[in-house]
């Protein structure tokens, strides 16, 4: 089979503009400019990654450190997790703050992955947005947030917090209970505020947060893993 002549090859660039077209074909490579450009993104998202496994380190250490203490004697006060939950959130709000940074970051990976590398590999497939440069034209001209705060909560709250405030919530429940010949509920008091004031706090606070995690919802982070989109498709 004779390879293309230079007429064919200039027809099927005038037939198909788009970057991605003929990417990987053996007279083509991929843009230098465009491959940089895309190195420099995947690098900028790896450093905003690195900065929320940091927050989610130092929330696991903390957590590690004050059951160690509560469960360490009797005398030590039940509110000590009580005050883990609170610094937990603490750690929430600050790694939620980050992924919103992150998300811009991997919103521009993932338009180059999908409309120069995957449409280059696989060109029938055509563009997964067609105003692609466009948009991303001017997210560059003016970077903005792609997230609101509660979806990027909810993100964290789902891949790390949740898990760890439960078992956070398990640890105080069994802390109350099991050191204290008293009713749970008078062993739940906190100084001079009564212990059913304090499990309605506790109560509130848990039903928020998962409200917040699994409330139905559409997305807008773009390329987030999530567990329905793991499932194989048919």
């Amino acid at each position: 089979m004779s390879p293309d002549s230079s007429a064919d090859r200039e027809e099927r660039k005038e037939r198909d503009p788009h970057v991605g077209a003929g990417l990987l074909d053996e007279e083509m490579g991929p843009s230098s400019a465009m491959a940089h450009l895309y190195r420099g993104e995947v690098h900028r998202m790896k450093l905003w990654r690195e900065r929320l496994d940091r927050t989610t380190n130092w929330a696991v250490i903390v957590i590690a450190a004050l059951l160690t203490w509560a469960f360490s004697s009797p005398e030590n006060p039940h509110y000590i997790l009580l005050i883990g939950i609170g610094t937990l959130s603490v750690f929430l709000t600050i790694e939620a703050r980050r992924y919103r940074g992150y998300d811009i970051w991997r919103t521009r990976v993932r338009t180059i992955q999908e409309n120069v590398w995957a449409y280059g590999l696989d060109p029938e497939r055509g563009l997964a947005d067609p105003d692609w440069r466009e948009r991303l034209g001017e997210d560059y001209g003016m970077p903005t947030l792609k997230i609101t705060a509660e979806e990027a909560i909810a993100h964290r709250l789902r891949r790390v917090y949740l898990p760890l405030l439960v078992l956070l919530l398990v640890a105080w429940l069994v802390r109350i209970t099991a050191f204290s010949p008293a009713s749970w509920v008078e062993t739940a008091a906190i100084g001079m505020i009564p212990g059913v004031v304090v499990l309605a706090g506790v109560g509130v606070f848990y039903t928020a947060a998962f409200v917040v995690a699994c409330r139905p919802r559409t997305w807008h982070a773009k390329g987030e893993l999530r567990a329905e989109d793991l499932r194989k498709r048919s």
